[in-house]
């Protein structure tokens, strides 16, 4: 069953995929009808998941479910695997590049490889308060309030 994002409740469960490049306007037009309707027949075990599925910033896919009225099982997790992979496919990008790291540099998603991330650390383009899309965001609440967070907030800290 589709809810929408923002009626999300605060321990809603997410999953961020990040795309290796920028969705074009005509790609983001196409992806959001299909998220509804993957969000729509997303279920567990025969049983409907209360989800919802959103792009953010161009280049993020997001999807999420209400734990707490029924719970993703294993099945349905390869189910939204399989739905990423095809989304993957049609548009040729990759959502599991996990390379590559996200950051906002004057309101736009700047990737950094994880083999720069030092030299950008002691060259002062990346410092501890430049904001970091951390996917390992795992519910609807920290998306809202610590996403992105700067990277000192993040397992990035290790690097200042």
């Amino acid at each position: 069953m589709y809810i929408p994002f923002d009626e999300l409740p605060p321990h809603a469960r997410l999953w961020i995929y990040q795309a290796n490049r920028p969705l074009t306007e005509v790609e983001q037009t196409e992806i959001k009808p299909l998220l509804q309707a993957f969000a729509t027949e997303w279920s567990s075990h025969g049983t409907g998941l209360q989800a919802s599925a959103k792009l953010l910033h161009g280049q993020f896919l997001v999807l999420a479910n209400n734990e707490s009225a029924t719970a993703a099982s294993g099945c349905s997790i390869d189910k939204s695997v399989n739905f990423v992979r095809e989304l993957e496919q049609r548009f040729e990008v990759s959502f599991f590049d996990r390379t590559q790291l996200a950051f906002l540099n004057k309101g736009q998603v700047q990737l950094v490889s994880i083999s720069e991330l030092k030299n950008k650390v002691a060259t002062g383009d990346i410092k501890e308060d430049t904001l970091y899309f951390d996917t390992l965001v795992n519910n609807y609440e920290d998306l809202q309030t610590e996403w992105p967070r700067p990277a000192r907030a993040s397992w990035l800290s290790r690097y200042f």
